[in-house]
This record gives structure tokens, C-alpha cells and sequence, in this order.
């Protein structure tokens, strides 16, 4: 953490719409590619230059590989509801052949995108000319073997799967299993288990919905496989509690394993503490001995093996605990910011308001405040700790509380799996630090 960061690339669209406001960012299982999805239903996937000692300052940048329209604005007709075409998740599947697999979600349906690169095309077809029209049967003499000619490089997205009508609230999860042929999809109320080949039915593994809504208490908000013992997740409520769940159990996984949940202090209980305790993202670490959690102020990192407590708990702002009145009437109390392990798993990452996002290291339990903004970082430009003043006298170089801009605001955070390079989103620009080079 002590090494400063550099940016090496931006977000292609250049003006702000509602539409090209990044919703998920996701590198693949090798951090040679990385993928972005927006408001408008897109998939951005840059891909790593490779390193030329001609090019040392080139380093690990990242450019625009491929762009496809992975959803389209629906309207369900039965329920008369416009379902948008928002990019909820992206999530790739380890890489088996040339090609690459992601899957992507917006609030119903979730498809499976094959990305693939052709640089060669046939040639000398018999039964048609090199234009495409269909060549008289009759004046055809001898007979043509086709073949392959060089060509520019094309990459091509198309979906293989369509994973729908499964859910019948908005999908806030989806998590590919270790077994690399199922992967679940959460909503407020369901977990739904899905084989990656079958696309007409899936298993229905949690479902919390009570006979009347009434009695409705909590929602799920995140879920995930374990990484390496493929009969088991974890989900997080809105209450602020974690379960996890073993698939051999039974076939409907009502019943939790395990039950993660922190004893609240009754002197700082509050108006807003069920609000500021509900979970927006739970992630395991690479090892799956621990899993993250991102509540509103904090970030908490558990032990599988100890329920009661969380092992490191980390503060992310915790100078808007006296701001939460007003963040409450602007809605901003209600914002799911992600979390992100490092490869491994020494360092974690999460996002914050007037783009500023934190790092902590497990190891020296130091930790850091970045910005992420074009004003104030140029390409290759080194990046300064920030810091934040909540009374007395503001020191140079420190912004105040009351300065803070909440409509800049960095939820969705992804580290690369191998080295220090991180991608942050913030609104519609995505920026990629890396560690300073020599």
C-alpha cells in the first residue's frame, strides 16, 4: 500500500448519460481482460498490452478489445413493468480453449457470451461467387477447394445461453461455482441454481419469501460460491447477517450451517443502525478460509470458523456517522458499495463518496485514501493519499466533511488476480491504477 498508484486508461464514452454509467467492472480469471457494464444494457472488455521492452512505459495498459450490446430495455406485460436493460453483474468463467465465456445479468435474465477472434476467412466457394450470390448449378465445371485467407483481426460476442423466467425480483448476484458446470442467481428472496448447459429450468436452493409479504422482515442482498468446495455458498441480509449454506445438506438449503452475526451495542443503537447494517456485497478469499463484508460504514472480514464475531473490521468513512440524517434524505444511505480481495488476500479494497476509494492491508493494518478523478490525476501521474477533516482547524492538503461530494460516489471496485493493478469505476469513466514503475 505504500507504493502510489498510476492511471493508465479511461472509460471510452466521453459524455455523461445515464446510459454509460458503470454498473459492474469484473477482470477475468488471468487479469489479462477486463470487462465493464453500463446502464445501457453494454459490454465494454479491455484487454492487457503485452509488455515490450521498447514499451516499458506502456505497461499494463489496457485497451477497448471488444464492445456489445448485451441487453435490451423489456416490458413484462403481465405485471405491466419496464425491466431496464442495466448490466447488474459480470462474471467470466475460467478460460478452457481460445475463446472466452462471460455471463452477464440485468435484473431477469442472464446470458451467456461467447468472445472469440477470427483473423482468417474462407475463400473459393463452389456454390457461390466471392460477393455471396448463389452461382448457376449449371455452369459450374470443376470443383473448388476453398481456403483460408488472412484477414484483420475481428473479435466477435455472441451469446450462447439465455438463462430467463427464473426470477421473479431484481437478480443482485451471480456467482459461477468451482465446478466450472453450475453457478447460482440471487434476487431479493430466491437463490436459484443453474447448470450452465440447461437453460429452461433451474433448482431453487433458498427461498425466504413468507406466505404473506406482510410479514417480510429481510432480503437478500448478496450471494456467493465458495471457491473451492463447490456444495457451498454464502448469502447476506439485509439485517446485517450471513449464512452459509451446505448443498448436501437438502435439496432446499432453508436451513443454514452457519450463522454470522455481530452482537450489536445497544448505547450506539440508532434510527438508522438496521438501515447502515444491512450487507452490500460478500466476498470469500482466495484461499476460502475468509469471507468480506461490506456494510454501509465498514468493511468486515470473517473467519469460516468463527460465527460470532468478525475477525478484522475495517472503517471505511467513519466521519459520516454524524452526516447519516442528511444522507438519509438524499437517498445516498442506500448505496451498495463492492468489495475486492487482492490476489493475495494481504490487501482489500472499497469504494467511498467524492470518488475516493480505500485500501487497507491486512498484514500492517495500515491503510490509504485515493482519489479517482481526471482533475487532479493525468495519465502516469503519481496519485496522493487523501485525507478528510472533521472539526478543528483543516490542514493544507486536507478536505473537509461539509466539502465532500456525494454524487461522486466509487461502488464498484475489481483488483486484478495476480498483481497490484486495480479498477475503480467512478460514474462513467473507469480508471486503472497500478503499482509505480521504476
Amino acid at each position: 500500500l505504500g507504493e502510489k498508484k498510476k492511471k493508465t486508461v479511461n472509460h471510452p464514452f466521453k459524455v455523461c448519460s445515464p446510459a454509460d454509467i458503470i454498473s459492474t467492472v469484473e477482470f477475468n480469471c488471468s487479469g489479462e481482460l477486463l470487462a465493464t457494464g453500463d446502464k445501457g444494457g453494454r459490454v465494454v472488455i479491455f484487454q492487457r498490452e503485452q509488455e515490450s521492452k521498447n514499451r516499458l512505459l506502456s505497461r499494463g495498459e489496457y485497451n477497448v478489445y471488444s464492445t456489445f450490446q448485451s441487453h435490451e430495455p423489456e416490458f413484462d406485460y403481465l405485471k405491466s413493468l419496464e425491466i431496464e436493460e442495466k448490466i447488474n453483474k459480470i462474471r467470466w468463467l475460467p478460460q478452457q480453449n481460445a475463446a472466452h465465456f462471460l455471463l452477464s445479468a440485468n435484473d431477469k435474465t442472464i446470458k451467456l457470451w461467447k468472445i472469440s477472434e477470427r483473423d482468417k476467412r474462407a475463400e473459393g466457394y463452389n456454390l457461390k461467387d466471392e460477393d455471396g450470390r448463389l452461382r448457376d448449378q449449371f455452369r459450374i465445371t470443376t470443383l473448388r477447394v476453398p481456403v483460408l485467407m488472412p484477414m484483420d483481426l475481428m473479435v466477435e460476442a455472441s451469446p450462447r445461453r439465455i438463462f430467463a423466467n427464473a426470477h421473479t425480483y431484481h437478480i443482485n448476484s451471480i456467482s459461477v461455482n468451482s465446478d466450472y458446470e453450475t453457478y447460482l442467481s440471487a434476487d431479493d428472496l430466491r437463490i436459484n441454481l443453474w447448470h450452465l448447459e440447461i437453460t429452461d429450468r433451474s433448482f431453487n436452493i433458498v427461498d425466504i419469501k413468507p406466505a404473506n409479504m406482510e410479514e417480510l422482515t429481510e432480503v437478500i442482498t448478496a450471494a456467493e460460491c465458495h471457491p473451492h468446495q463447490c456444495n457451498v455458498f454464502v448469502y447476506s441480509s439485509s439485517k446485517g447477517t450471513i449464512r452459509l449454506c451446505d448443498m448436501r445438506a437438502a435439496a432446499l438449503c432453508d436451513r443454514h450451517s452457519k450463522f454470522f452475526e455481530e452482537p450489536e451495542d445497544p448505547s450506539s443503537r440508532s434510527f438508522f443502525s438496521e438501515i447502515i447494517s444491512s450487507i452490500s456485497d460478500v466476498k470469500f478469499s482466495h484461499s476460502g478460509r475468509y469471507m468480506m463484508t461490506r456494510d454501509y460504514l465498514s468493511v468486515k472480514v470473517w473467519d469460516l470458523n468463527m460465527e460470532n464475531r468478525p475477525v478484522e473490521t475495517y472503517q471505511v468513512h467513519e466521519y459520516l456517522r454524524s452526516k447519516l440524517c442528511s444522507l438519509y434524505e438524499n437517498d445516498c444511505i442506500f448505496d451498495k458499495f463492492e468489495c475486492c480481495w487482492n490476489g493475495s488476500d494481504s490487501a482489500i479494497m472499497t469504494g467511498s463518496y467524492n470518488n475516493f476509494f480505500r485500501m487497507f492491508d491486512r498484514n500492517t493494518r495500515r491503510d490509504i485514501t485515493l482519489e479517482a478523478s481526471r482533475e487532479n490525476s493525468k495519465p502516469r501521474a503519481m496519485l496522493k493519499p487523501r485525507k478528510v477533516c472533521t472539526g478543528g482547524k483543516r490542514k493544507k492538503d486536507e478536505i473537509s466533511v461539509d466539502s465532500l461530494d456525494f454524487n461522486k460516489k466509487i461502488l464498484h471496485t475489481a483488483w486484478h488476480p495476480k498483481e497490484n493493478v486495480i479498477a475503480v469505476a467512478a460514474t462513467n469513466n473507469l480508471y486503472i491504477f497500478q503499482d509505480k514503475i521504476n
